[in-house]
């Protein structure tokens, strides 16, 4: 089997990670050969590969890949987007929901590349401030619509399970752009996400 650069690179890298998370299993105190544990560095090495693949997709290319013109200039709202991230000082998880409008301008794009731009950008290391807009800034980008609204409710583990261990925070985060920033227009999207 003949491997490209990409792929190459992607298992040199795999690798490294395997290398690193066995140093840190024995560091732990486990020892990285007992039975258990033979494959975890591998596991574990493709797991963050899989968890940090926003970096190899471009969110633009998803929107564009299904842009049409369209003379609707009514909201659209997509919401309750599922998404996992991982908190970018602490490597753990985060997840929960995003919910994302625009207001049209003459092109609109497919429902279900709205929820492909949340996952680009949640498959990266994260803090949640900066995803919320990194979603409205690609939309505004690529569309170029009347205004965008992104809305991102995340448990966060780095807070559950160390630090100050409150299993039941909900952080909110919000971004809005254009007609989104229109005092009517934004309690109307806020209302319709519930």
């Amino acid at each position: 089997m003949i491997l490209d650069q990409q792929e190459k690179d992607k298992l040199a890298a795999r690798q490294i990670m395997m290398d690193n998370y066995r140093n840190i299993i024995e560091a732990t105190g486990e020892d990285p050969n007992r039975e258990g544990l033979l494959k975890t560095p591998e596991r574990v090495a493709k797991a963050m590969q899989f968890l940090t693949r926003g970096y190899e997709i471009s969110a633009k290319d998803i929107l564009e890949s299904a842009k049409f013109h369209e003379g609707y200039n009514e909201m659209v709202i997509v919401k309750d987007i599922e998404l996992y991230s991982l908190c970018e000082h602490h490597m753990l998880p985060f997840f929960g929901k995003a919910h994302v409008a625009y207001i049209p301008n003459g092109w609109i794009t497919g429902l279900s590349k709205l929820a492909r731009v949340v996952d680009v950008f949640a498959r990266r290391l994260q803090v949640q401030e900066r995803l919320t807009h990194q979603i409205l800034d690609a939309i505004q980008d690529s569309l170029n619509p009347q205004g965008v609204a992104v809305v991102i409710e995340a448990q966060h583990l780095c807070m559950m399970m160390r630090g100050v261990e409150k299993q039941n925070s909900i952080t909110t985060t919000s971004a809005f752009s254009g007609e989104f920033m229109n005092h009517v227009t934004r309690s109307e999207f806020l209302r319709l996400i519930g």
